[in-house]
């Protein structure tokens, strides 16, 4: 069995545990940032595939206490380095140090991976590596001096979809965007709108979502190339995520900015993803926002400060949401924001509110919940 160490943003520990839960990992223990669970190398393909706020999957090589750089040499050189790494294998050795007495991060990647290099030199007689093989991300951790060893399995971070190819002004990671769609009360029957899409993250994510499509379909990860992996498994991982896709003809999902050339980004986004005929986008400014649906879910991340470049902008703007939202009296209104004065100019408590972390940036994400909508004859009314 491997110890699999999957790494969150901050705040989003929990949607990441119910995820779990949701593809059979039931097992498992969350910690601040990250969840840890045992699993095989298939597991290692079908995370990778599925999990759509989660940042990387890791594979977690060892753990030891180390107070010195000869400590850090000896305990990494006796772990079985040989079981991972081919001969021709590209070792990337990364790292992060906190409170520790090993606080050079760069003379820890260097120790480690001479240490690696002497024990693969051992084992398979050799005194030369061409490093012309797979990629192989290593990380190393101390914390407390405390080492923690993990191969990457991920590459790139899991926010990395494939289908942002071009970026708008402050792009919202995927990662987050599918935790805000998962942390609302949002499902594939009801409408929603961002009155903020910009290049279009929101709307994207949860057309996906409601597809049920695997978010890492339309991208490959670094550990496809490792001899542990059978082109096999990725495959049929691979068959079966889009097995599971769900076949519906449209998804009742609307995108409005008030940039043209935002919108342009989020259409040709969307037509990447593809999700494009799920998804109306319109040029539209909030205080225009109308619809004639009872029920549905707001869910935005509006300019801040930083993005609008003007402060006394800002009061402006959030009076505008209030007066534009008020009036949904039935839907539900999920803002995530990094301003500290959204709250004081839109006047209204939050049912709830959750701390999150869009890359470092640190945000509140307000929940104004609505009522649920009724049933009639068995059916909901959307």
């Amino acid at each position: 069995m491997l110890d699999i160490v999957i790494t969150t943003a901050f705040g989003l520990e929990t949607v990441v545990s119910r995820e779990l839960k949701e593809l059979g990992y039931a097992r498992h223990s969350v910690e601040n940032g990250r969840i840890i669970l045992q699993g095989t190398s298939p597991d290692i393909c079908r995370l990778n595939l599925w999990l759509r706020t989660a940042e990387r999957v890791f594979i977690r090589v060892g753990s030891f206490p180390a107070h010195d750089f000869g400590e850090l040499f000896d305990r990494t050189f006796e772990l079985n380095w040989t079981d991972w790494f081919p001969q021709d294998a590209r070792i990337d050795v990364r790292g992060k140090s906190v409170q520790s007495q090993l606080h050079s991060v760069p003379d820890c990647q260097a120790i480690v991976k001479k240490a690696i290099i002497e024990k693969m030199k051992k084992v398979f007689q050799m005194t030369w590596f061409s490093e012309k093989g797979p990629h192989f991300p290593l990380e190393i951790s101390v914390v407390k001096d405390e080492v923690t060893l993990m191969l990457d399995t991920s590459g790139a971070g899991l926010h990395r979809r494939g289908y942002r190819t071009l970026v708008g002004q402050a792009p919202l990671r995927e990662t987050v965007a599918a935790g805000l769609v998962l942390l609302s009360l949002w499902n594939s029957d009801r409408t929603l709108i961002d009155p903020f899409c910009g290049s279009g993250t929101i709307t994207i994510e949860a057309a996906l979502i409601g597809l049920n499509r695997a978010p890492g379909l339309g991208r490959s990860f670094v550990s496809e190339q490792w001899p542990l992996f059978s082109d096999h498994s990725w495959q049929q991982n691979r068959l079966m995520a889009k097995e599971q896709e769900k076949k519906l003809t449209s998804l009742k999902i609307i995108g409005h900015d008030s940039d043209p050339k935002e919108l342009e980004l989020a259409r040709f986004h969307a037509r990447q993803a593809g999700v494009d005929p799920h998804i109306h986008f319109q040029v539209q400014a909030v205080d225009r926002l109308k619809t004639s649906k009872k029920f549905g879910c707001i869910i935005c991340n509006p300019p801040h400060g930083h993005r609008l470049g003007q402060i006394k902008t800002l009061g402006k703007l959030y009076r505008e949401m209030q007066s534009a939202f008020g009036p949904l009296e039935t839907w539900s209104i999920y803002v995530l924001t990094a301003d500290p004065l959204f709250q004081k100019y839109y006047a209204r408590v939050p049912d709830k509110r959750r701390k999150l972390y869009n890359g470092t940036i640190a945000c509140t994400f307000f929940q104004f919940h609505g009522p649920p909508p009724p049933r009639k004859a068995g059916k909901k009314v959307i």
